[in-house]
């Protein structure tokens, strides 16, 4: 018979280990690459293409919707597509940002190399300074990750969390470099409950932003 769980010690356990990742990109924000990552990112005359394997790539997608919603044009475009011709998309204006946190997926590796001269510069998002990965980035945002921040240290929980955070700064940064306006957001997200309740939430923003 197995034991009995304690679930609230369980669930707080996963909790905190989950916040002091997220927590973790906090040391970022006063580096200078920290700047000059969000500078590229706003000065992008091309599109960013946002990659990564496994759970990464799923991060990686999301990154690459929510900068697009918020004024940055970018794609999601996974490894193995890249390979497979997917990187005939980039252009000598585009960026390339990139996620891993061990950067030991060699088919991402492999990628990276590649594309990145089709491309003005590889952005790339890492626990580990010293990968290959990060060896072939222009710029490396290196996140202080604690080895327990993932169950079981294998599945990619907290170092997601801590790379979609690092994410919704970025964007918000970019956002507000680039000077898109939420009338611009809301014109290009039309649908669901967000569009259909766009003249109350441009009221209440800019009611937010003169108080």
């Amino acid at each position: 018979m197995s034991k009995q769980l304690d679930v609230a010690e369980i669930a707080q356990s996963v909790i905190e280990n989950d916040l002091q990742a997220v927590n973790a990109i906090r040391s970022l924000f006063e580096q200078p690459v920290f700047h000059d990552v969000a500078t590229a990112i706003a000065r992008c005359k091309g599109k960013v293409l946002v990659t990564g394997s496994g759970t990464s790539g799923a991060v990686a997608h999301r990154s690459a919707h929510l900068f697009s919603v918020c004024g940055t044009p970018s794609f999601y475009l996974p490894p193995s597509d890249g390979l497979h011709g997917g990187m005939g998309a980039l252009t000598s204006e585009d960026l390339i940002l990139a996620f891993s946190k061990g950067g030991s997926s060699q088919e991402l590796n492999d990628f990276c190399r590649l594309s990145k001269k089709l491309c003005k510069s590889l952005i790339v998002v890492t626990a580990n300074p010293h990968s290959e990965f990060a060896q072939l980035a222009d710029y490396v945002l290196t996140i202080p990750l604690a080895k327990n921040c993932d169950l079981g240290g294998v599945v990619a929980t907290g170092c997601t969390l801590s790379f979609s955070a690092l994410t919704d700064v970025l964007v918000e940064i970019t956002r507000q470099m680039r000077g898109y306006e939420w009338e611009s957001f809301f014109y290009t997200h039309p649908a669901g409950a967000v569009g259909k309740h766009a003249e109350n939430s441009l009221k209440q923003l800019h009611n937010s932003t003169q108080g």
